[in-house]
C-alpha cells in the first residue's frame, strides 16, 4: 500500500506541475505578400499626389527652401519668444500629450510581452501535504490480512514536493513571429499618434495665440478711435456752447463714440475665452497666464517669400500617414497570425523535481524528471479558424482603404492650405492699401473741415471708413498667419521639441522612398524596414 501511495502521489505531482504550463503561440504560415512591396507602391502614390501640382508650391523668385529642421520647429519662424515659451509649456503639461505618452508606453510593453513568447517559460513549484486515508478506502484497496500486516500500512502520512517545469514552443510556422510584428507595428503606430497629437497641439496653440494677438490689436485700434472720438466730441461740445454749430454734429459724434464703445465688450469676451483655451492647451490653471499675455503684442511678421519656399515633399512628414501605414502593417501581421492557427503547433515540456512521503525531500531516491514533446493540430473547430482569416482579411482591406484616404486627405489639406495662404496674402495687401488710402482721406477731410470746406458729417464718414478698414486689415493679417499655421500642420511639422524632450526614448519613424526601396529613418540614421 505504501508503494501505491507513493506512486499515486508522484504521478499527481508531475501532473500538477504540468497543469501550470503556460499556453504559447504556435506555428504560422508564411505571408503571401510582404508589406514592403504594398506599402512601397502606396508610398510612391502619395508622394506623387504631394507633388502632382506645382503652383503655389514652386516660385522662381525663391532660391532657398524650407528645411526639415525649420519645419520641425516652425513656430521659431515667427520670431515670437512668448509663442515659443507657450509651446514649451504645452510640451511639459498638456494632458492629451501625457495620455498619448502613456499609450505609447503601453504599446512598448506589449512588444515585450509578444517577444517573451520566443523564449522558454520556467516555473518553480513546491508544496507540503498531510493526509489521512479513510479505513474503508484502505480496505477496498488492500483487505486486512497477512500481506497488509506485513506492509505495516499507516493510513496517516506526510508528503512534500519541489521542482521546476519549463515549456518552450517551437515557432515552426511563424505564429509567434507574426505576433511580434503585430506588436511592433502597433508600437510604431502609437509612436506616430503621439506625434500626431503634438502636431495638432502645437498648431492649435499657435492658432489661439494668433487669435489672441489679433483680438488685442482690434481692441487697441478700437480704443484708439474711441480716444480720438472723445477728443472730437469735447471740441464739438465747446463749439456748441459757443453757438458755433447746431446739435446735429454733436449728436452724430456721440452716436459714433457709443458705437465704437459697444465693440469693446465683445472683444473682451473673446479675449477671455481665448486665454482660457490657451490655458487648457498648456495644461495650466485658468488665469495663470493672463498676466503674461494680457499685454498686447503686435502680430508676428513673416517674410512673404517663405510662402513659396515650402517644398511639396514635406508632406511625407505627416504622422497620421505613418500611423495609418503602421496600422495597416499590424493588421497584415494579424492576418498571418490567423493563417498560422491552421498549422500544427510544436512544444516541449520539461519537468525536474523531488517528491517524497515522509522521507527526506532531497534524497537521491526522491528525484524525478520528464521530457514531453508535444504536437497539436486543429482538426475541427466548426470553421472558426477559417472565418477568423476572413475577418482579418476584411480588416486588412479596411486599414488599406483608411491609409489611402489619409493620403488623399493630406494632399487635399496641403493644397487647400497653400491656396488659402495665397488668397489671404493677396487680401492682406489689398486691405493694407485700402487702410492707408482711407487714413489719407480721413486726414484730408478733417483738414478741409477745420478750414471751413466741408461738414462734420463728412469727417464722421471718413473716420468710420478708416476704422473699418483698419479693423479689416488687422483681422486679415491674423487670418493670413493662421493659414500659414494650418499649412505647417498639414505638412506634419513640429516634431523637433518632442524628440528632444524624450531624449531618444521615443524615435520618430519616417518612411522614405529611395532607389534602394522602402526604408525607415530613425533620427539621422536610415534603417531598412524589415517585413518578412
Amino acid at each position: 500500500m505504501n508503494f501505491l501511495q507513493q506512486t499515486s502521489l508522484g504521478l499527481s505531482f508531475f501532473l500538477l506541475m504540468g497543469s501550470f504550463v503556460p499556453a504559447f503561440a504556435a506555428a504560422a504560415a508564411s505571408a503571401p505578400q510582404t508589406f514592403s512591396g504594398a506599402a512601397g507602391q502606396k508610398d510612391a502614390s502619395w508622394i506623387d499626389l504631394a507633388t502632382a501640382y506645382g503652383n503655389p508650391y514652386v516660385r522662381d523668385d525663391v532660391d532657398a527652401s524650407l528645411s526639415l529642421q525649420q519645419l520641425s520647429s516652425w513656430w521659431e519662424l515667427f520670431h515670437d519668444d512668448t509663442l515659443t515659451e507657450l509651446i514649451s509649456l504645452a510640451l511639459e503639461n498638456n494632458k492629451d500629450l501625457e495620455a498619448a505618452r502613456s499609450r505609447l508606453s503601453e504599446a512598448r510593453a506589449q512588444v515585450g510581452i509578444a517577444e517573451s513568447a520566443r523564449l522558454p517559460w520556467i516555473n518553480l513549484h513546491g508544496g507540503w501535504m498531510r493526509g489521512d486515508v479513510p479505513d474503508n478506502v484502505v480496505d477496498g484497496v488492500l483487505p486486512e490480512g497477512p500481506v497488509r500486516d506485513q506492509m505495516g500500512l499507516d493510513t496517516q502520512s506526510d508528503g512534500s514536493f519541489a521542482g521546476i517545469d519549463a515549456s518552450w514552443e517551437l515557432d515552426v510556422f511563424g505564429r509567434t513571429k507574426a505576433k511580434v510584428r503585430t506588436a511592433s507595428d502597433t508600437l510604431q503606430a502609437q509612436n506616430a499618434k503621439l506625434y500626431e497629437v503634438w502636431v495638432s497641439l502645437s498648431a492649435e496653440l499657435a492658432l489661439n495665440y494668433i487669435t489672441l494677438r489679433t483680438l488685442q490689436q482690434e481692441r487697441m485700434v478700437t480704443a484708439s478711435h474711441i480716444a480720438s472720438q472723445e477728443e472730437t466730441l469735447e471740441l464739438l461740445q465747446v463749439n456748441r456752447k459757443a453757438g458755433l454749430l447746431s446739435d446735429v454734429p454733436l449728436q452724430q459724434s456721440e452716436y459714433t463714440l457709443y458705437s465704437a464703445r459697444s465693440q469693446l465688450p465683445a472683444l473682451n469676451k473673446d479675449i477671455a475665452r481665448t486665454l482660457s483655451r490657451i490655458a487648457l492647451l498648456t495644461g495650466t490653471v485658468p488665469g495663470f497666464l493672463d498676466q503674461k499675455l494680457q499685454t498686447p503684442q503686435p502680430l508676428p511678421d513673416i517674410d512673404a517669400r517663405l510662402y513659396g519656399a515650402i517644398p511639396a515633399d514635406l508632406l511625407r512628414q505627416r504622422p497620421d500617414i505613418h500611423a495609418a501605414e503602421r496600422a495597416w502593417a499590424a493588421q497584415m501581421a494579424r492576418t498571418d497570425e490567423a493563417r498560422a492557427a491552421l498549422k500544427p503547433r510544436f512544444s516541449i515540456l520539461g519537468l525536474l523535481g523531488f517528491a517524497t512521503l515522509g522521507g527526506g525531500l532531497f534524497s537521491a531516491g526522491s528525484q524525478g524528471f520528464a521530457v514531453l514533446p508535444q504536437i497539436s493540430y486543429p482538426l475541427f473547430h466548426g470553421g472558426a479558424l477559417k472565418k477568423n482569416i476572413a475577418v482579418q482579411k476584411a480588416a486588412e482591406k479596411e486599414k488599406k482603404a483608411l491609409y489611402e484616404k489619409m493620403v488623399l486627405k493630406a494632399a487635399g489639406e496641403v493644397r487647400a492650405s497653400m491656396a488659402a495662404i495665397a488668397e489671404d496674402h493677396a487680401a492682406s495687401l489689398t486691405l493694407q492699401k485700402g487702410r492707408d488710402a482711407s487714413h489719407e482721406a480721413y486726414d484730408l477731410v478733417r483738414h478741409n473741415y477745420h478750414s471751413g470746406l466741408g461738414t462734420y458729417l463728412d469727417v464722421l464718414d471718413a473716420q468710420r471708413t478708416y476704422l473699418q478698414a483698419d479693423q479689416k486689415y488687422t483681422v486679415s493679417k491674423g487670418k493670413e498667419l493662421s493659414s500659414l499655421v494650418s499649412l505647417f500642420k498639414a505638412l506634419g511639422g513640429g516634431w523637433g521639441p518632442l524628440e528632444e524632450a524624450n531624449g531618444g526614448a521615443v524615435k520618430r519613424h519616417k518612411t522614405v522612398l529611395t532607389d534602394g526601396g522602402l526604408h525607415e529613418e530613425k533620427g539621422n540614421e536610415a534603417h531598412e524596414r524589415i517585413h518578412q
